[in-house]
């Protein structure tokens, strides 16, 4: 071939992929219909433990779950509360009843008709001590639960309960398949039958987890016909998946958000979204160890961390720092509480009070033992991974050794945080949109599977807590509050390290996407792909 043909042959082709690529843009800014279709495939770096949500703690299990099941009552965008299966609620004069008047047309996925009973058998397993939930201390304090009629249930309180009606978000589970059993044995536990928006149809170990469209869904059928979960247990193998059109949705680690996603061919092919999120990420320690009973340790430790330097070196700016459970735009936020500003002089004056002195290697030693620990992280989180590579450096500046250890999810939290065998953890919580959070730091909350697995324990707070929840005035609430933080602050049973930002890329052909106070996800059963940029088809094998 003459030199004068190859020319034009490049030409050509690079004319063609220019003409191909205008198409694809075009193509993807058209917002088309709605119309059913296609598949939406998501990345989760742990795999769901139990499908039960009131068995289960874990944020990939609690996202499968939202897809099946449904609560009595939900939040709509602006975090609104409203009716889910419930149509409407009385809420009596002395603020102690609330009275739902449940939806008609609503039936489990197996075709049997939802009920009041199954509100009251939920009710009662949550309830059951034989039952191992985190989540019974809300519905403890119901005085009784009444099925009026199959349509209308009614909780009653010993006295005001602040998040009451909210409470009842909490997912509604089939009675007539489980009353009758131990719960915990369920096959529901791996294979769920909801009123939820999507239908369970599988879930293959360390795969996936497979669900379809629920064609019969009392608010319309979702458009995406299918939802996958791939469980991809390492955030870069996760993002080349992404680029690789393996998965269609993620959330971006702060390198990928920053640095590998800002040329012209992801922007051609992925929408970005960026919003301070509902969470925060902290340093826990086991109170039972014998260096970390004493508050002047953890306060020492919280002064030897820069939380700058993680928010800057490990986040890249995608963050804020955390003083405490809240974000700044709750308004039970207390930002004037005890901070720790990065200060090795005041970390090495507080550890020196509890009895530390340097050995001849440079270690901090007590009554012969040397202070050094290990800190447990969740295998393909790099972003906690390198926080504790950072903490690691630090502390070993002031005499504290640390070793770091990555495990797998699921041994992660059945071996280690359930059996509280840790020394300290770095770890993350959901920030609740009610900001009652007993839960997690009641010293009633430590029994197995609860959420005070630290083993915290503070009279005061105790009390603040339980106050809070039985306050329906918001700004007496917000004192009790503000308390809690102080004392949180100053107790520092977590060193609380930052905010992150959520940085979420979806595949442009997904539309109907409207970012809003309540994240991404609270319309997606109206998200839509038009007809000519799908790319599964329903019945289509797809690759693991």
């Amino acid at each position: 071939m003459s030199v004068k043909k190859n020319i034009i042959l490049i030409l050509c082709i690079f004319l063609f992929l220019s003409c191909s690529q205008k198409k694809d843009d075009a193509l993807f800014n058209d917002p088309g219909k709605p119309g059913y279709g296609d598949t939406i495939i998501t990345g989760s770096i742990g795999e769901p433990s139990n499908l039960i949500p009131i068995l289960s703690s874990d944020s990939a299990s609690h996202e499968v779950s939202s897809y099946i099941y449904n609560g009595l009552v939900k939040y709509d965008k602006n975090l609104n509360i409203i009716g889910d299966l419930a149509k409407s609620w009385d809420i009596s004069k002395d603020n102690l009843s609330i009275t739902f008047h449940l939806k008609k047309d609503v039936k489990w996925h197996d075709g049997k008709p939802f009920t009041a009973h199954d509100v009251m058998y939920t009710y009662r397993v949550i309830i059951d001590p034989k039952t191992p939930t985190a989540y019974s201390g809300d519905f403890k304090l119901v005085r009784e639960a009444k099925v009026i009629d199959d349509y209308t249930f009614r909780a009653t309180y010993s006295k005001p309960f602040a998040p009451a009606l909210m409470s009842w978000g909490t997912s509604v589970l089939p009675a007539h398949l489980l009353e009758s059993s131990d719960i915990t044995a369920s096959p529901l536990t791996r294979k769920p039958v909801g009123t939820g928006r999507y239908i369970f149809k599988e879930w293959i170990a360390g795969d996936r987890v497979l669900l379809s469209a629920n064609n019969n869904y009392f608010e319309g059928r979702p458009y995406i016909d299918r939802y996958i979960m791939r469980i991809i247990p390492d955030s870069a193998t996760m993002f080349l998946e992404l680029k690789q059109y393996g998965i269609d949705m993620m959330g971006l680690t702060p390198l990928q958000s920053v640095r590998q996603t800002d040329y012209p061919k992801f922007k051609r092919e992925f929408n970005k979204f960026k919003y301070l999120s509902f969470s925060y990420v902290y340093l826990g320690y086991n109170l039972k160890h014998k260096f970390f009973k004493d508050k002047g340790v953890r306060q020492a430790i919280s002064y030897a961390i820069n939380k700058q330097e993680i928010i800057d070196g490990v986040l890249l700016g995608q963050g804020v720092e955390s003083t405490g459970p809240f974000k700044p735009d709750m308004w039970s936020y207390n930002g004037n509480v005890r901070k720790y500003e990065y200060n090795t002089e005041k970390a090495l004056a507080l550890l020196h009070e509890a009895g530390f002195k340097k050995g001849s290697d440079g270690i901090l030693e007590k009554d012969g033992a040397t202070f050094e620990f290990i800190v447990l992280v969740n295998q393909g989180n790099t972003v906690r991974i390198q926080c504790a590579e950072l903490i690691q450096k630090r502390l070993s500046e002031i005499g504290i050794k640390v070793r770091i250890r990555v495990i797998e999810w699921a041994s992660f939290i059945n071996e280690f945080i359930d059996k509280k065998n840790f020394e300290a953890v770095i770890l993350g919580w959901t920030i609740p949109r009610d900001p009652d959070i007993f839960d997690i730091w009641h010293s009633s909350k430590q029994g197995k599977k609860e959420l005070n697995f630290i083993s915290f324990e503070n009279k005061e707070v105790d009390e603040l807590l339980v106050k809070a929840r039985h306050t329906l005035n918001k700004e007496e609430r917000k004192k009790y509050y503000f308390r809690i933080q102080e004392i949180l602050a100053e107790e520092q049973p977590y060193t609380f390290l930052f905010i992150p930002y959520a940085n979420v890329a979806v595949h442009r052909r997904f539309k109907g996407i409207e970012p809003a106070p309540a994240g991404l996800m609270h319309n997606f059963e109206k998200w839509y792909v038009p007809e000519g940029q799908r790319r599964h088809k329903i019945n289509a094998a797809l690759s693991p």
